[in-house]
């Protein structure tokens, strides 16, 4: 590659997120949020209200959605046929409904060269759970980002708190247990770390901490 490619992956809550905009900005790379290009999937099938469990349907869907990723003062703005849906796809309802597209494997092949074509001069961020392992396997640079489902679950619930939406604590770590359970068991790319990655636990780290150990390990490999 004549541009670096920088892979974050891990568990939904682990802050991959966050560390991502937070590289994204100091670098000045562009940014790609492979999470949300399966939600975007998920919502585009209930706004057109196809039948989740359709995969040919779904995946049709998929091979025509025109996303963005657009950086802003308090994140990332996802955009859709250009429309602002970040909130929409913050939902339990849309996580869950992603997780069961992304185990059809005519969707993520459909989404596969969608998210690689985001790799561009200057470099790219991509977060997501299998972009070191599927979508990149010759990245620069592989992080696995991980914490307990617990810190993850408290993480979503005072994210949502802070957000002024309605949370209940119990039925998140349920979720996000599941979540963890269908993306680890999946028959396509299950999460996992790729054998050349940095695992870090998040579980008693703050974010800078977090950014700082990634951002030495990269001047380690001086990829930046």
């Amino acid at each position: 590659m004549t541009y670096p490619v920088i892979t974050i992956d891990g568990p939904s809550g682990a802050g991959k997120g966050t560390l991502s905009l937070l590289l994204a900005k100091q670098y000045g790379f562009h940014l790609l949020d492979s999470g949300a290009i399966y939600r975007l999937g998920a919502l585009a099938a209930k706004l057109l209200d196809v039948n989740i469990e359709d995969e040919s349907a779904v995946a049709n869907i998929c091979q025509y959605l025109d996303v963005e990723f657009e950086p802003t003062e308090s994140g990332v703005a996802v955009i859709l046929n250009g429309q602002d849906v970040s909130q929409s796809l913050r939902t339990e309802e849309i996580g869950m409904m992603a997780s069961t597209i992304a185990a059809y494997p005519s969707v993520r092949e459909t989404l596969v060269e969608r998210q690689r074509s985001f790799a561009r001069n200057p470099g790219l961020i991509a977060d997501g759970r299998d972009m070191g392992t599927t979508i990149f396997p010759n990245a620069n640079a592989k992080i696995f980002l991980t914490a307990g489902a617990e810190d993850r679950a408290k993480r979503r619930y005072n994210q949502l708190m802070e957000a002024g939406c309605e949370a209940d604590y119990s039925q998140i770590l349920a979720d996000i247990e599941q979540r963890d359970l269908n993306d680890a068991g999946r028959a396509v790319s299950p999460l996992a770390p790729a054998d050349d990655a940095l695992l870090i636990d998040s579980s008693t780290m703050g974010i800078d901490e977090v950014c700082q150990t990634v951002v030495s390990h990269l001047q380690s490999l001086k990829i930046i």
